[in-house]
């Protein structure tokens, strides 16, 4: 599977209706003109001309391209660092991947080639879906793991250079790369981004960067299997426990409708979507919840 895209940046930051979707009226204070920001995000193209980026779902927000195998899959991915303006030297390095020194993507001592990009230069990343990068005995078809920049991986990160990777089972995959057992998939990532060092404006308690139920698209039609990718990133305050409204969850062999996340950590769910509505999904987090980090989903 091969995969083009460069780090780029894009004025897009925290797209948002200036509305909290989820309770009605304005974004609340202090957040109220201080909720878009820029960031530096990974974006796919169709081809090595990177010339033409590739539609991705509304709901992926500021996370980078889903990057997706089957165990025993190669994955081949042409890194050009395009961030001109933030002038930074960027990579991408693999949660749950085999991959050699080289291709690491993370800057240390001793770094491999891949370890960082400077701006207008470029990389191609080898990665290898081993037994070991796939689900386990107990897990789903699927699972999520993370990739990011890793030169200076607290600022990167940050920045938005975060993205997830998706591994199904061997012989589970569709030839897109998406599990044959399930019918809709969604990525969560449960980040506060903090944009103005700390003070409080500027910490965007995100879903996928978005706050206060402008993260939009979470839709799935009546008997649908879920499945939900859950992302946690950030700092000592991203403990986050997203919690679903109208329906349970199964992790591993747990039953549950609130799961555990800290920075760095990925949580697979599934669910059966048999109840109709407009549901709310959140962080159960006081701080949080006032902060604006909930959305809505919705089974048709």
């Amino acid at each position: 599977m091969d995969y083009d895209f460069p780090g780029g940046r894009r004025d897009l930051g925290f797209r948002t209706s200036n509305q909290n979707l989820v309770h009605g009226g304005p974004i609340p204070e202090p957040w109220t003109q201080s909720h878009v920001f820029p960031k530096v995000r990974y974006i796919e193209y169709t081809d090595a001309s990177f010339s033409t980026p590739k539609p991705q779902p509304e709901w992926l927000g500021v996370l980078g391209p889903i990057i997706r195998a089957e165990v025993g899959d190669r994955v081949v991915v042409h890194f050009r660092n395009h961030a001109f303006k933030s002038g930074g030297s960027y990579g991408m390095h693999p949660h749950g991947f085999h991959y050699t020194k080289d291709n690491e993507g993370a800057h240390y001592i001793p770094a491999g080639a891949g370890a960082e990009v400077p701006p207008g230069g470029q990389f191609e990343y080898h990665w290898v879906a081993d037994d070991d990068s796939g689900p386990g005995l107990g897990d789903p078809s699927s699972l999520v793991w993370w990739y990011h920049s890793h030169v200076n991986e607290p600022l990167e990160t940050n920045l938005g250079l975060l993205g997830p990777i998706i591994i199904a089972r061997r012989g589970m995959g569709r030839p897109d790369g998406s599990p044959r057992d399930v019918d809709r998939e969604f990525v969560m990532a449960f980040v506060i981004f903090n944009e103005l060092n700390g003070e409080e404006p500027g910490l965007m308690h995100g879903i996928n960067g978005y706050i206060f139920g402008n993260l939009r698209g979470l839709e799935m039609n009546a008997g649908d299997k879920v499945r939900w990718y859950l992302l946690g990133m950030g700092n000592e305050v991203d403990l986050h426990s997203p919690h679903w409204h109208g329906k349970t969850v199964k992790v591993g062999f747990h039953r549950t409708d609130t799961v555990e996340l800290l920075p760095g950590s990925m949580v697979t769910a599934d669910m059966r979507a048999d109840n109709p509505g407009t549901w709310m999904i959140h962080c159960h987090v006081a701080d949080h919840i006032d902060a604006g980090m909930l959305t809505t989903y919705t089974i048709r």
